[in-house]
């Protein structure tokens, strides 16, 4: 009697091995890509809407507080979840390459750090949310200096995410990304730089130098994921 194998009992195949951790890591590069289309539509559609709410005074993180504030508390963590797997993506990506070792741990710490600044919500301050006295507060809470820490962990690894892939890209003679990363890098330095040193407008610099910095690592993401 002659038997016959069921086509869904094939033995694997080394090519199928293959195509299943390219479809993996394509997949992991996505949460990457996303991060910052998502942070950056949940955060300035509220910068934008919510009552009280000025860009040009107050921080995104502000957003966390008041009867809405979970939106901006869920945005903080489903993109640094997004961040943290897309650093496996990057790791895959970039395995035995310049960069390779540096990026993913960057861009995972920066995933974390903002899953922490979701967990630790600021203080209300000036003026927001509507009620809130204006000025700063007396004394800040333990939470939010948890929050502050996170933050600036957060913006220190990005900015040096965002430098390793423009030396990254560099040495792989793709000076088109390699120019982008850094722009997004700088961006971000100087923008909190000034935003700590307390220039006018500094949390609108800062908004914009985090999601300039975001938005060079996404399109880092995409670029690799579109060379897998």
């Amino acid at each position: 009697m002659t038997t016959t194998s069921s086509p869904t009992s094939r033995p694997r195949t080394g090519t199928d091995t293959r195509t299943d951790t390219r479809t993996a890591t394509r997949s992991l590069l996505a949460c990457a890509v996303v991060a910052t289309p998502v942070w950056a539509a949940v955060a300035l559609s509220q910068a934008a809407l919510r009552e009280g709410f000025d860009i040009t005074r107050h921080p995104l993180s502000a957003l966390s507080n008041g009867s809405l504030g979970w939106l901006q508390i869920t945005d903080f963590l489903v993109v640094g979840t997004l961040l943290a797997l897309g650093a496996t993506g990057l790791r895959r990506a970039l395995l035995g390459a310049p960069g390779g070792t540096w990026v993913p741990r960057l861009v995972r710490v920066a995933g974390f750090g903002m899953i922490a600044a979701g967990v630790f919500v600021m203080d209300p301050a000036d003026g927001f949310p509507v009620g809130t006295p204006h000025g700063q507060p007396a004394a800040l809470t333990w939470h939010s200096y948890a929050h502050f820490a996170a933050g600036s962990i957060t913006f220190l690894a990005l900015i040096a995410a965002c430098f390793v892939l423009g030396r990254h890209f560099g040495r792989a003679g793709d000076r088109r990304y390699a120019l982008l990363s850094r722009v997004g890098g700088t961006a971000l330095l100087l923008g909190n730089g000034w935003a700590m040193g307390g220039g006018p407008a500094g949390t609108l610099t800062l908004a914009v130098g985090v999601i300039t910095a975001m938005l060079a690592l996404s399109l880092a993401a995409a670029r690799l994921r579109g060379a897998r």
